[in-house]
């Protein structure tokens, strides 16, 4: 697998991420570079860490978490997504959702697919310590972007951006799931 091609598989591993960072971006009142910083890391270090996963894993594996990976990844973004259009507008204490449980939970669900692709990588005698820190980075940079694009509509539409936040996790959730499903 030539660089090229492995830089196009790293953009479209980050781009769950991405979606998933302007959601999380949609929250913030200003833009704050630490959590924008903090969407980059939790989700550029578990799409780096997945295909290291899946690579060593191997096949066996594979055939288990892609009969499910699908309904996982689209029960914990809804769930998420639900939860972010319930409290829309609430400020009475609320957490601003980057607190590591939640962040570490969208991470896991964003790169499910990360895993999949680390097994084939297997087969395909892809060099995985150069796939996983192409899709590290890749992934850092376009989920950090991801909060700042997301930060710009959140402050102008707060309430309303926070249910179009929880609206697109719910989206990613079906599209996943119907993807998987051969819908779409």
């Amino acid at each position: 697998m030539s660089i090229i091609e492995l830089l196009l598989v790293a953009v479209g591993l980050a781009m769950d991420a991405f979606a998933v960072s302007v959601s999380k971006g949609l929250t913030l009142k200003k833009f704050e570079w630490n959590k924008g910083i903090l969407c980059g890391i939790y989700f550029g270090l578990f799409q780096a860490l997945m295909p290291v996963l899946g690579y060593f894993l191997g096949y066996g594996f594979r055939d288990a978490i892609e009969s499910i990976d699908h309904w996982i990844a689209f029960i914990v973004l809804t769930a998420i997504g639900i939860s972010m259009i319930r409290g829309a507008g609430d400020d009475t204490g609320v957490k601003d959702g980057f607190d590591p449980k939640t962040m570490i939970i969208l991470a896991i669900a964003t790169s499910i697919d990360a895993l999949a692709v680390g097994v084939s990588f297997a087969f395909l005698r892809v060099n995985i310590w150069m796939a996983a820190l192409m899709i590290g980075v890749s992934t850092f940079v376009i989920a950090t972007a991801g909060a700042k694009i997301g930060s710009v509509f959140g402050s102008k539409f707060k309430s309303k951006a926070e249910i179009a936040g929880g609206v697109i996790l719910i989206l990613i959730g079906i599209r996943i799931l119907a993807s998987h499903l051969g819908v779409i």
